[in-house]
């Protein structure tokens, strides 16, 4: 189901710690914007590692791959150097963000969705996909989306 609403990059990505830079978004590329629940967990991992591997194909097709979750950015910056990730993770420590995008805790906070959005240039949310079990599958349904909204085509993933 594809929600459509925008997204103000500046506000939205300027709140949340990360590389420092944010201004590789104001350029208003595809965003390939994924949540997950905390860095090296087993299934985080995997999700993570997913997007590494299909990131080539992702910038090749026009977009960026941007990660977020609760974690502070010192564990970001450990778990992207453990996993060789070529993206940026932001931490949105106080969930403001995750707020913003309808993200939720369950379990009293226990259990945190895991949710990837496709952004298109104007900011509009293109695609929603929300699976805890299935962590490859925010890639494999993201990419097909992103090709299509910059028009090219490429041999699919997995």
């Amino acid at each position: 189901m594809a929600a459509n609403y925008a997204i103000k990059y500046r506000d939205d990505f300027e709140r949340m710690e990360g590389s420092g830079d944010s201004t590789w978004l104001l350029a208003r590329k595809v965003v390939v914007l994924y949540f997950y629940p905390k860095d090296e967990t087993a299934g985080c991992t995997v999700e993570a590692c997913a997007f590494r591997d299909a990131y080539e194909d992702f910038t090749a097709a026009g977009a960026e791959v941007v990660g977020v979750s609760r974690d502070e950015a010192a564990s970001h910056a450990r778990f992207a150097t453990h996993h060789r990730l070529p993206f940026t993770l932001l931490s949105d420590v106080d969930g403001a963000v995750h707020a913003l995008y309808g993200v939720q805790s369950r379990l009293g906070g226990l259990v945190r969705d895991r949710v990837t959005f496709v952004i298109d240039r104007s900011g509009i949310v293109r695609q929603e996909f929300s699976s805890m079990i299935d962590m490859r599958g925010h890639v494999k349904s993201a990419l097909p989306v992103v090709r299509q909204l910059v028009g090219t085509t490429a041999a699919p993933v997995g």
